[in-house]
């Protein structure tokens, strides 16, 4: 995972498609994704962020991570229960 993190690094550094800014890496701690087939969370993962607007921009390589736990073809290093609720209406 080290030479998927260095290379991320360098892919990053053009311009925002929403504003000015400048795509930047940034290492994040958790990731989380919505998938057709259920949410997956990335640690620790290198992903681009927009200096200006935060817009956050995810190699092919991450995208194809979360389809591969997402569907199977990887397993996860563990699995974390999320709780869900309904917001009540005033």
């Amino acid at each position: 995972m080290k030479l998927l993190s260095l290379r991320a690094r360098f892919m990053y550094g053009y311009r925002c498609e929403y504003c000015e800014g400048t795509v930047q890496s940034r290492t994040v701690k958790r990731e989380a994704f919505k998938h057709r087939d259920g949410f997956v969370i990335l640690e620790d993962v290198t992903i681009g962020v927009c200096d200006t607007c935060g817009n956050r921009y995810y190699s092919a390589d991450i995208l194809h991570t979360v389809h591969a736990v997402a569907t199977g073809i990887k397993s996860p290093e563990r699995t974390e229960q999320i709780p869900v609720s309904h917001l009540e209406s005033a």
